[in-house]
């Protein structure tokens, strides 16, 4: 039996949602103008017929990146600088973008839409406005993560395999049940590809083979549930482990220490 994967508002595939929903996006140094811009990874800058840009350089802080620093031009304007720092699971979405993506804002009605009440916070500050503006950036990521999905800004990876219709199909039965019993049978069928097909098709669109993906993203979940500080049975059995046992071994191998462990250092 296969497992139902969730849809979008229209009814088609929500290829993100069970992502975003294990993403953390934390934002800080939300300033105004040219002060702080050494330290944000996140801008919005207007030039002298109004237009406005937006870069963001996600992983910043752990990749040099040139063009973070570039300074604006002659009439540009920073109207934001912020660090937007992302974790948690689906944190490999943002690992599947560009170092670096510079958008002119006026090739995205939706990314535009989110902005103007974005800058509208953090040049007008008002109450509640760093609370306004945190949410507001978390929309500005999804709507990034559409934007590089949809304009095809990845050449392989997590984001790739997702544009892919029938990869994605997948892709999302995986993250919304990761403790079912998959097999690439299964996943293939999902797929509504033949089980070669499907296995040349996902390694060459994600960079990785399908089972070797499954395993990760268990084990991911894996230790952000025993940081949350569940226990390490109900973690393994959620997973799909046959026991916890094989559970530990995994996880050992992969992390380099063993579950309870993870959950000690959590608590």
């Amino acid at each position: 039996m296969l497992v139902p994967y969730r849809t979008s508002f229209n009814g088609k595939l929500d290829r993100l949602s069970s992502l975003i929903d294990r993403l953390r996006v934390q934002v800080s140094n939300a300033l105004v103008g040219e002060t702080g811009r050494e330290s944000a990874n996140f801008t919005i800058i207007e030039n002298q017929s109004g237009d406005l840009r937006l870069v963001f350089c996600p992983l910043r802080e752990e990749v040099e990146c040139e063009f973070a620093d570039r300074e604006p031009g002659i009439g540009e304007t920073a109207l934001v600088a912020a660090n937007i720092r992302i974790s948690g699971i689906g944190k490999q979405l943002i690992n599947a973008l560009p170092q670096c993506i510079a958008i002119p804002l006026a090739e995205d009605a939706n990314l535009t839409a989110v902005v103007a009440p974005l800058i509208e916070e953090a040049t007008q500050p008002r109450c509640g406005g760093q609370a306004a503006f945190q949410r507001l950036c978390e929309v500005v990521v999804i709507r990034l993560l559409r934007h590089a999905m949809e304009q095809g800004k990845a050449d392989t990876g997590l984001l790739n395999g997702l544009a892919h219709p029938r990869i994605a199909a997948a892709l999302v039965a995986v993250h919304e049940a990761p403790g079912e019993n998959w097999t690439l049978e299964k996943l293939a069928e999902t797929a509504g590809m033949s089980r070669t097909q499907f296995a040349v098709t996902f390694k060459d669109r994600v960079g990785i083979t399908p089972m070797g993906y499954l395993s990760g993203w268990r084990l991911d979940i894996a230790r952000a549930e025993l940081e949350a500080g569940r226990q390490v049975k109900s973690v393994a059995t959620l997973c799909g482990f046959a026991s916890p046992a094989a559970f530990s071994r995994a996880f050992s191998r992969r992390f380099g220490y063993p579950p309870k462990q993870g959950r000690g250092q959590a608590a």
